[in-house]
């Protein structure tokens, strides 16, 4: 978003005399959560948003302006994520299910988005594709941000879009991965269960903030920026990734994977 709604916050604790961390108690949030909104890092949910209206005496001036993205270009949960995914310089990726959006190929996604309810209209779909692309654009860069992707065996081996799809999407990871841009590691089936599997997962590193946590389920999703909570989600994907393939097993899964899609296209 735009710096000018975070200007606003600040301009606003500041006539009030109000310091981040009183007006972090006062709205019950973290200080942490107040700078990076006013600094424009992050978009406050509805939730929040009524609170620091409350503690600035604001009406209901923040929650009506509100920054809503780009017509439904990526969901409402997941808008803060975004903006954080744009200035991370490490990520570490967690997906039980399907390919993490910034690893997926154009057809790949359409594919995903498909399977939206209430189902998006094809100027929707096509809007949150780019937008998917756009987000995949931080990948450009060389070096930064360091990616790193765990993936359950579920992902390579579900095939959204069919086989001809898969086959591309999966030569596409093992390609970055060979090229030394990501790493990539699958936890196989034959591991059994794993605390992990209760949701995706993003984490985060920055160069001028804390880290951070995004966690998400159906239809919802959420920014942690708690250092207990944090610690607690590193660790948990920490453990997962000690008993995942190493990165040469891992790739050697994914090409022969494609193979197989590839193999049986009709």
């Amino acid at each position: 978003m735009g710096n000018a709604y975070g200007d606003w916050v600040r301009q606003q604790r500041e006539a009030a005399g109000l310091t981040q961390q009183c007006l972090a108690d006062t709205a019950v949030m973290t200080r942490s959560h107040i700078s990076h909104i006013e600094a424009g890092r992050r978009i406050p949910s509805q939730e929040d948003a009524k609170r620091l209206d409350q503690a600035l005496n604001t009406g209901n001036v923040l929650l009506s302006f509100l920054p809503k993205g780009d017509e439904r270009a990526v969901a409402e949960h997941f808008e803060a994520a975004r903006q954080l995914e744009q200035q991370a310089v490490v990520i570490r990726e967690f997906a039980p299910s399907f390919v993490p959006g910034l690893l997926q190929t154009e057809a790949y996604a359409h594919a995903v988005l498909r399977t939206s309810f209430p189902p998006l209209s094809d100027a929707e779909r096509d809007r949150a594709v780019v937008t998917r692309l756009d987000r995949a654009g931080v990948l450009a860069d060389t070096v930064v941000p360091v990616l790193w992707a765990l993936l359950d065996e579920a992902v390579i081996r579900r095939p959204f879009g069919g086989r001809r799809v898969m086959a591309e999407q999966l030569a596409h990871i093992a390609g970055l991965a060979d090229s030394g841009r990501i790493r990539v590691h699958v936890m196989p089936f034959a591991m059994g269960g794993y605390m992990l599997l209760q949701g995706q997962l993003t984490l985060m590193w920055f160069e001028d903030q804390p880290p951070v946590a995004y966690a998400e389920g159906l239809f919802t999703g959420k920014v942690h920026d708690s250092p207990s909570l944090v610690q607690r989600y590193q660790a948990t994907y920490d453990l997962a990734l000690s008993d995942a393939l190493p990165l040469k097993e891992s790739l050697a899964l994914l090409r022969a994977t494609a193979k197989e899609y590839g193999d049986h296209d009709s």
